[in-house]
């Protein structure tokens, strides 16, 4: 059951490729962030089958063997959401669970307020739902320091340039460099994500996510439905790139919110705490009913 296998799922008028363990239409859809892909969740996959969940990570669009549309606003924010919805229906799911990291959990976060399709459960992981952004980037001139790679990313050239050279280095270092325990991204580790980078297209397909949605981080588009779907927000206390102001201010956004933070661990915290995360996930899983399995 805890055994990840590789294939190709057709959704949305893409190719995903995706790894996945368990079986049956309950379905965890576990949905990666930048600069990483599927590979990030190979910790998460057989936790979740162990949980009575067939987990399903796909490479987003415009990552590793997923399609890889040219155009910059085939990344808009409304296309990455109907991805999930698209997978989930692919997959013939029955139960929903919904988990994201990085970008992975801003599109968890859109999905559950567009109620795109009914999920029994959210996590996200080292994102903050965006109200929760915009309103902390308003008032935060060190969280504002903390995001200036979202406007050295907006120009143009310049970032693929910097984060492909010399076999994209600096992805590899995104890694290390702000690990806590650098031990979790030996070099056979980051080599994966280097590789996928340098893939014809990759990088300006995976910079069209912060270049085509500046305004879901920065403007927003008015009031915030309230999620009703239970809710676990897990945070790596040790994030470089975003404050632990974004862990608070849930009330009126999220019926149901549980926070689970971890010390001491980076913002790659599913990949760098592998077994807190897990044990963070099955116990917050069991305690809202979903651990399908004993």
């Amino acid at each position: 059951m805890g055994a990840i296998t590789t294939r190709t799922i057709e959704a949305n008028g893409l190719r995903f490729a995706v790894d996945e363990a368990g079986e049956g239409d309950d379905v965890a859809l576990l949905l990666h962030g930048f600069p990483e892909s599927r590979y990030s969740w190979r910790h998460q996959l057989p936790a979740l089958a162990a949980l009575g969940w067939r987990a399903v990570a796909p490479d987003l669009r415009g990552y590793g063997e997923t399609s890889r549309p040219p155009e910059r606003a085939a990344y808009r924010m409304e296309h990455l959401v109907a991805d999930a919805g698209a997978l989930f229906d692919a997959l013939g799911a029955r139960r929903r669970l919904l988990i994201g990291h990085d970008w992975g959990a801003l599109v968890a976060w859109s999905f559950a307020m567009a109620r795109t399709r009914p999920l029994d459960g959210l996590v996200a992981m080292n994102v903050p739902h965006p109200a929760v952004f915009r309103a902390v980037l308003r008032r935060s001139w060190a969280q504002r320091r903390r995001s200036w790679y979202v406007a050295f990313f907006q120009i143009p050239r310049l970032p693929e340039w910097f984060l492909t050279r010399n076999r994209a280095r600096a992805v590899g270092h995104a890694f290390t460099g702000m690990a806590v325990d650098r031990s979790a991204f030996p070099r056979e580790v980051t080599e994966r994500y280097r590789q996928n980078a340098l893939l014809p297209g990759a990088m300006s397909a995976m910079l069209a996510y912060y270049r085509t949605n500046l305004g879901l981080l920065a403007r927003g588009g008015g009031a915030s439905p309230t999620i009703e779907t239970p809710t676990l927000l897990i945070w790596g206390e040790e994030d470089k790139a975003l404050g632990l102001e974004l862990t608070e201010g849930y009330d009126g956004l999220v019926e149901d919110f549980t926070l689970r933070r971890l010390p001491n661990v980076s913002h790659w915290v599913q990949q760098e705490a592998p077994e807190a995360v897990n044990a963070a996930l099955g116990d917050w899983m069991r305690s809202r009913g979903l651990a399908l399995l004993a």
